[in-house]
């Protein structure tokens, strides 16, 4: 395993990566209504990341199609936008972006109500966030990448829900995908100890019912095995000596615990 400590120069790329990144998902947000369809939010994203003169991050990555992966309902990751899937009153949609800026990575997710959702879909939206925030306490230099692991494990279940095994967050910088993996669940051995200067993407996704997925015949869509609705929250983070800087968040804070 090569884990990368960013220099100063790095993280400065990075801080703008995230902060155009965060623009994005504010603007992508404020769009998203009944009657979008997948389609249009992928369009969108695309001119939007392109206007401040960053490239998608995941078009054409590995054979990705699209800029933005919108994933609804019980779909929990890298859903394909399609013309023909019609966002409608009540769904929820996940949308997973990358931006690349002079070289460098931010990956966030976000996870939005379509009009009026019901209390069972808020509350799994809000709970997945919630776990970000409750891994993220650990990530500071000399503590143990286990640390963040276990405690977003740990709130999820506090309520019930699944925590995809299949899928997990990962390192970041001048690549999308770096080490280390960056599990939503606790593993048996601590993981590496946290550096300051390592940059990762911790990204909870979190199942209603259990916590199983299968793919999909496009190789890409993951969804959940019994149907369930599934929740992603994701930022890009810098590890420092007294916690982390979320690079991927708006710079008042707005969505900061």
């Amino acid at each position: 395993m090569s884990v990368t400590i960013k220099s100063e120069r790095e993280i400065e790329l990075m801080r703008e990566a995230g902060r155009i990144l965060a623009k994005t998902h504010e603007e992508l947000g404020r769009a998203l209504a009944p009657g979008m369809s997948t389609w249009d939010i992928d369009r969108l994203g695309e001119e939007i990341i392109r206007s401040y003169g960053c490239i998608p991050s995941f078009k054409n990555y590995n054979g990705y199609p699209a800029s933005i992966c919108v994933s609804v309902n019980s779909e929990v990751v890298h859903g394909i936008p399609n013309r023909k899937r019609i966002l409608k009153e009540g769904d929820i949609v996940s949308l997973d972006a990358g931006v690349i800026y002079k070289g460098y990575h931010s990956d966030a997710a976000r996870t939005y109500g379509i009009g009026r959702i019901s209390p069972e879909a808020e509350k799994l939206i809000e709970v997945t966030r919630q776990c970000f925030f409750e891994g993220i306490k650990y990530a500071r230099a000399g503590n143990h990448l286990n640390d963040i692991s276990s405690h977003i494990q740990a709130y999820a279940e506090r309520f019930g829900y699944g925590v995809v095994r299949d899928l997990v967050g990962h390192g970041i910088g001048s690549h999308l995908h770096e080490d280390p993996e960056v599990p939503n669940y606790a593993r048996r051995l601590r993981g590496i100890r946290l550096r300051e200067g390592m940059t990762l993407a911790v990204e909870p996704m979190i199942n209603a019912g259990k916590p199983d997925v299968c793919w999909l015949d496009d190789d890409w869509t993951v969804v959940t095995q019994d149907g369930s609705l599934s929740a992603h929250y994701e930022n890009t983070i810098l590890i420092c000596e007294n916690g982390p800087e979320i690079l991927s968040l708006p710079a008042e804070g707005s969505e900061s615990n």
